[in-house]
């Protein structure tokens, strides 16, 4: 099955501080604070508190927990946090209590969806082939992928309390990595080439969380195999 080129809604905004966030325009993705803010100024703090999305029904959004002390998913309406036991555990919790310094999300009701070509097995080949299929459509956008991944590598940030950031190898202090094989899963993906560290980082157009369908693992998305003919992609529908 193959695309027709997708239309978006209205680009994002970027927004600051805190305050209730009210539903915008469909497929409208909103990011809330900055990833080099963080990053760079340490700014830890909570920008956005998750429970004050006004409607969470088709609710999709990602991002860190604040003091980054974990990560973030919101997938149809239900919104997940990990954070780090040991080095091989990890405990996802169902919750809309949480507060994250930098944050995006839409509302999309419905989707047009596709099989993932043979041809898309990696992120750097899913970035490429997203540019491609939207090059004519308003970004930045939220996507999702759904099917069996073959493997891959997530990741939880554990900043150490009290720690203070002020460049990403200190904002990574503590952080763990993951392995998933072979795991059904949904990753909730952004993509913009206009975001880059605001909402991806400096390298990529992408910043996707990977959701295993037993809810057991969960995290940021740093490296993945996508097993052939076994991963659909979903891009939002007008």
């Amino acid at each position: 099955m193959s695309f027709k080129i997708p239309f978006f809604a209205i680009p994002a905004l970027v927004l600051f501080g805190c305050g209730s966030a009210t539903e915008e325009t469909t497929n409208e993705v909103k990011i809330i604070g900055q990833m080099k803010d963080v990053m760079w100024k340490g700014q830890l703090h909570g920008t956005i508190q998750l429970d004050t999305i006004a409607t969470k029904k088709h609710l999709f959004g990602l991002g860190p927990v604040a003091h980054l002390s974990g990560e973030i998913i919101i997938v149809d309406g239900k919104a997940y946090k990990s954070t780090v036991l040991t080095d091989s555990t990890m405990t996802v919790e169902a919750t809309y209590a949480v507060e994250a310094p930098f944050f995006g999300y839409a509302h999309i009701p419905k989707w047009n969806k596709a099989n993932l070509p043979d041809s898309v097995q990696t992120m750097q080949q899913l970035e490429v082939y997203l540019d491609k299929i939207t090059k004519n459509s308003p970004r930045p956008f939220m996507f999702k992928l759904f099917g069996t991944v073959e493997t891959a590598k997530i990741h939880i940030v554990n900043l150490p309390k009290g720690a203070k950031v002020s460049s990403p190898d200190e904002a990574h202090q503590g952080l763990v990595h993951y392995s998933v094989n072979n795991e059904s899963s949904e990753i909730i993906g952004f993509f913009s080439t206009e975001h880059q560290t605001i909402f991806t980082h400096h390298d990529t157009y992408l910043h996707m969380h990977l959701l295993t369908a037993d809810k057991q693992k969960m995290g940021h998305l740093d490296d993945v195999v996508f097993k052939k003919g076994a991963m659909e992609l979903y891009l939002p529908k007008e």
